[in-house]
Parts: C-alpha cells; structure tokens; sequence
C-alpha cells in the first residue's frame, strides 16, 4: 500500500510541474516585415549581417534567432524587439475611439473647428466631421471634385448655406444638402456658437 500511494505522489508531482516553455515563432513575423519593406533575403541578410542561409532558416521556423541575431534582424527592419516577439493581436470586432483619439482640425483666427469622426481609410470617399462655429464664424471651402455633395444637420444654433449661388438659411434641426463640386461656405450668422453634422461625400 506504501508503495502504492507514494506513486500515486510521485505521480501527482510529475503531473503538477509546469510545461517546459516554447521559444516564440518569429519566423512567420520576420518574413512578413521583409516582404512590407520589399527586402529579399539577399537584402535583410547583408542589412543584418546575417548569413542567408541562418535567415531562410529562421524564417521558416527551423531555427529561433538569438538575442544577438535578434537584435540586428530588428535593427535592420526598424522595429524593436518587443514587437518581434509580440503575438499578433487579433482583429477587434468592435473599436472604440476615445474623445482624445478624435482628430480636431481649427480654422484660421478660429473661424471654425472641425472634428474628424470618420475613418482615415475613407478619406477622400465618404467623410464625416463635427463643425463648430462661432458667432460670426464660417467654414469657406474651395470646389470638390466633381460630384462631390454635402450633407449638413444643425445641431445647434443656426446656420447660412452658400452653395451654387445660392443662400439658405438653417434651424436647429435642419438638413441641408447641396452641391459641394463648385466653391460654397457654411456661415454662423448669430452671436452664440453653433454645431453641425456635416457629411461629405465623394463621387
């Protein structure tokens, strides 16, 4: 019986001790920045003053780099360390943005200020901003390309439209849209400040 439970310790000892840790697979990354920077092996090889064959190795998870290795690897591809041996973060479903991550663009003599809220991937296409002005404050833009439309809804005060020579005048509340592919301005024609939702988009 003595013999018995003393495996049965033994056992539980083998069983409780900690998996023996696995060097991180850098190989996949190395070759990914590479590729980002249009390097052969040739060129990354003589950048690091690593042999190629050492390279083609480590790139193919035959091999896990050295310190030393490492660091001219990184040197080389203009990164650090700590993002070579980072896992890759998987993609976020959902992203959010705080209000300091927000882009804010200011007129001249703060005319106007503008808050970019869409994606920089859309610029160009589809564009979204929040616009303040102050009393007696504007927004005078240039002609877009042509197609280009514009979508305002005032959120606070009221606003002047000037667009395609004409003049509107807007209400808390309102939307106005309007051709954007020829010169136009947005106006604050009161004392206090105001806000639009503007939208712009590109054809």
């Amino acid at each position: 019986m003595a013999s018995s439970s003393g495996s049965r310790r033994a056992s539980a000892s083998a069983a409780a001790a900690p998996a023996a840790a696995t060097p991180p697979r850098v190989g996949e990354q190395i070759q990914r920045l590479r590729n980002e920077r249009k390097l052969t092996l040739d060129d990354l090889s003589r950048a690091a003053g690593v042999s190629k064959s050492m390279l083609s190795e480590i790139e193919r998870d035959k091999a896990n780099p050295t310190i030393a290795v490492a660091w001219r690897l990184t040197n080389a591809l203009g990164i650090t360390l700590d993002e070579l041996f980072s896992q890759p973060k998987a993609p976020e479903t959902i992203r959010v943005d705080g209000p300091h991550d927000i882009p804010t663009l200011a007129g001249h003599d703060g005319q106007y200020q503008l808050r970019v809220w869409g994606p920089i991937d859309l610029a160009g296409r589809f564009e979204w901003y929040e616009l303040t002005l102050p009393g007696g404050g504007a927004l005078v833009s240039n002609a877009h390309e042509p197609g280009t439309r514009e979508h305002l809804t005032v959120l606070q005060g009221a606003m002047e439209i000037e667009a395609a020579d004409s003049v509107r005048r807007l209400k808390n509340g309102d939307t106005a849209r309007y051709p954007a592919d020829t010169p136009h301005a947005i106006r604050n024609p009161g004392k206090g400040e105001a806000r639009a939702l503007l939208i712009v988009i590109h054809r």
